[in-house]
């Protein structure tokens, strides 16, 4: 069974917040966001910037970090890239694979993000699967069909008791950075899907158990309708989550 707390609330900071940033942010944040022991709250800033976070919330253990992005091997001459086993010895928890940025911007394959998830289990970090169409896939009518290939690539390759330690992400892309919000009833409709396919996976205990989280435009009046939405288990946070008064107001959130 996977251990995590629902609501499960992740900031991603994308490529914002210095070591200064960072600090004056949780300096904020913790003051506007009192500790709940029923939820998960994870934040992911640049790797620049994570020992500056991980200072800033050395006395609030129920706010946990991750890094953004990992490389599949373990070491090795890849200058600019860090791999799942130094962000755990950081003192990393979580990992990001399969951003959907990391999927256009930078060319990352399926395959490349099954390599990272593998990684990142291998390392002791819980990997976030993200996935998610386009809006021209979706318009096709191909956005369960790209989620399910997605999923498929990562899934292929884990046993139930793997499977445990996932989180995944629902990410429509047309939705990302544009303002532009997935309805509770969008939001539904693949999260049902994902669970589906966990579910005949992995079983009840496990793909019924594995937080589902979407991702895409959410702002503190939206969380608590999105959380509402039937298997969504949580948010996945960009730009909202660099506003450190109205993030607080997204983790205290209920659905």
């Amino acid at each position: 069974m996977t251990p995590f707390k629902k609501p499960f609330i992740a900031g991603n900071w994308k490529m914002h917040n210095g070591p200064l940033a960072a600090r004056d942010f949780f300096g904020r944040f913790l003051t506007a966001y009192a500790a709940s022991p029923d939820r998960t709250i994870v934040f992911f800033p640049p790797a620049i910037s994570f020992g500056a976070a991980q200072g800033a919330v050395a006395g609030r253990p129920d706010v946990e970090l991750g890094v953004q992005n990992i490389h599949w091997e373990e070491k090795g001459a890849f200058t600019g890239e860090i791999s799942a086993k130094l962000g755990h010895d950081a003192g990393a928890a979580f990992a990001l694979v399969g951003h959907s940025e990391r999927r256009a911007l930078f060319g990352e394959t399926n395959e490349d993000t099954a390599r990272k998830t593998r990684a990142a289990l291998a390392a002791g970090l819980t990997p976030i699967l993200c996935v998610g169409e386009s809006l021209e896939e979706r318009e096709a009518g191909n956005a369960g069909a790209v989620v399910e290939t997605q999923l498929a690539a990562v899934l292929d390759g884990l046993d139930a008791d793997t499977a445990a330690k996932l989180v995944v992400a629902y990410e429509p892309v047309w939705a990302i950075g544009t303002g532009r919000t997935a309805s509770p009833a969008d939001a539904e409709e693949l999260h049902v899907r994902i669970r589906a396919i966990l579910i005949d996976r992995f079983g009840a205990d496990v793909g019924g158990a594995t937080p589902i989280l979407y991702g895409g435009s959410v702002k503190p009046d939206n969380a608590a309708g999105l959380l509402a939405a039937r298997e969504v288990d949580g948010l996945l946070v960009g730009g909202a989550s660099l506003d450190p008064e109205g993030f607080a107001q997204v983790c205290a959130a209920t659905g």
